[in-house]
């Protein structure tokens, strides 16, 4: 069942504040606005070149904004570098997978733990102590994100050799490795059958229930959006047309005849 979230409890974990990006002539998110709260799972929905991948990059800071803020938790976050923004607590999945596919998913997961590794280049090179320290918690912090997956027996394996399920979960662990208060997930059903979506959405009440996270997901399986999904937001050509919980958004026409009454 989806919890209710009283905006007025609380700060924002993110604040979306009248975002804009262009392309040239192209506008592909337009003064979009919104809020999300702590632990809340928040949907993201539209039709393909709606905005929301744009939308998740001017987020975690692949791009920068033409106009607009986004603060995590009070904090400016839109004039930060990519890694600056991880490190704020804010991790993401791309729809594009981007595992590095001749490494193993042990050494995957380590790469995200990267932001939380006590050594340094030189204490790495000289093989002091505190660096061998590091390798070894980074190893048993990544197993155990690995095993939270449940690809425990497949720590060795070459994340190309993995079949695309397993690459989504994978990934997923990654970001989990860098112990994220945010996770964002741009499509983590695509390519799933129906029983292994409904695998998915159990397992992402269960992250956040387990992490204290706030979750945004991008994701073009309504059934799963409005089932999972505490509120969604709808973009439609780069304006949000929609914001609420998913009856009112399932109800609302203006989502009805951009996205939810297309075939």
């Amino acid at each position: 069942m989806n919890q209710v979230i009283k905006e007025t409890d609380s700060q924002p974990m993110l604040a979306v504040n009248q975002i804009t990006r262009r392309f040239g002539g192209l506008v592909a998110v337009n003064e979009v606005s919104f809020d999300v709260y702590n632990q809340e799972i928040f949907g993201l929905i539209g039709p393909n070149g709606a905005g929301k991948t744009t939308l998740f990059n001017l987020i975690t800071g692949l791009i920068e904004p033409s106009s607009g803020q986004i603060f995590s938790q009070d904090q400016l976050i839109s004039n930060l570098k990519p890694h600056q923004i991880a490190a704020k607590g804010i991790a993401r999945t791309f729809q594009n997978i981007r595992l590095f596919g001749e490494l193993s998913a042990l050494e995957n997961v380590i790469v995200g733990r990267h932001l939380h590794t006590k050594s340094n280049f030189v204490t790495g090179i000289l093989g002091l102590p505190q660096a061998n320290q590091a390798e070894k918690q980074a190893k048993q912090k990544a197993t155990e994100f690995i095993e939270l997956v449940g690809l425990g027996d497949r720590l060795s394996e070459k994340s190309k050799n993995l079949s695309y399920g397993d690459q989504r979960r994978l990934e997923i662990a990654r970001a989990l490795a860098l112990e994220p208060s945010i996770l964002l997930l741009d499509e983590p059903a695509a390519g799933m059958n129906p029983n292994e979506k409904q695998v998915l959405s159990a397992f992402i009440r269960d992250l956040r229930t387990q992490f204290n996270l706030t979750i945004i997901l991008i994701e073009h399986h309504v059934p799963l959006v409005m089932g999972l999904c505490d509120r969604i937001a709808v973009l439609n050509f780069g304006k949000l047309i929609a914001l609420g919980q998913p009856e009112i958004v399932r109800n609302d026409p203006a989502v009805i005849e951009a996205y939810l009454g297309v075939d």
